[in-house]
């Protein structure tokens, strides 16, 4: 007797195995991560350096150089282009601020927190 859905029971797919309940899986994995965010949101005050008064709050960091090349202001952008980098579970029931600039970067729900808009994210390990 043949099944229509036949599956090696010892080594089902991976997304299969994805799409199961947590405790139901093969072996129990959870669903939950941690998060490397690469901070987008470097803010420099321009004040040091001869333009009083000058934010510039760099969103994206390869824009940003091409940005500062383009006004001719190459000699910043080694200390424009300072990266922070956050670890954070993906399902934080806390606020996560930046630490540089106090923005935040994520906000807790019901289960996964959900990310600010511009922040990138990466699982750890990958």
């Amino acid at each position: 007797m043949v099944l229509q859905n036949d599956i090696d029971l010892l080594n089902p797919p991976a997304e299969l195995e994805k799409k199961k309940h947590k405790l139901k899986r093969l072996v129990q994995s959870p669903n939950s991560f941690f998060m490397c965010k690469n901070l987008k949101c470097v803010r420099i005050l321009m004040g040091d350096m001869g333009i009083s008064g000058f934010v510039v709050e760099l969103c994206n960091q390869m824009r940003s150089a091409i940005a500062l090349q383009m006004w001719g202001w190459t000699w910043i952008i080694k200390e424009a282009l300072g990266r922070k980098i956050t670890t954070v579970f993906s399902h934080s029931q806390t606020v996560v601020v930046c630490g540089n600039c106090q923005t935040v970067l994520c906000q807790p729900t019901g289960g996964r927190a959900r990310l600010t808009e511009g922040c990138s994210f990466r699982r750890k390990g990958d």
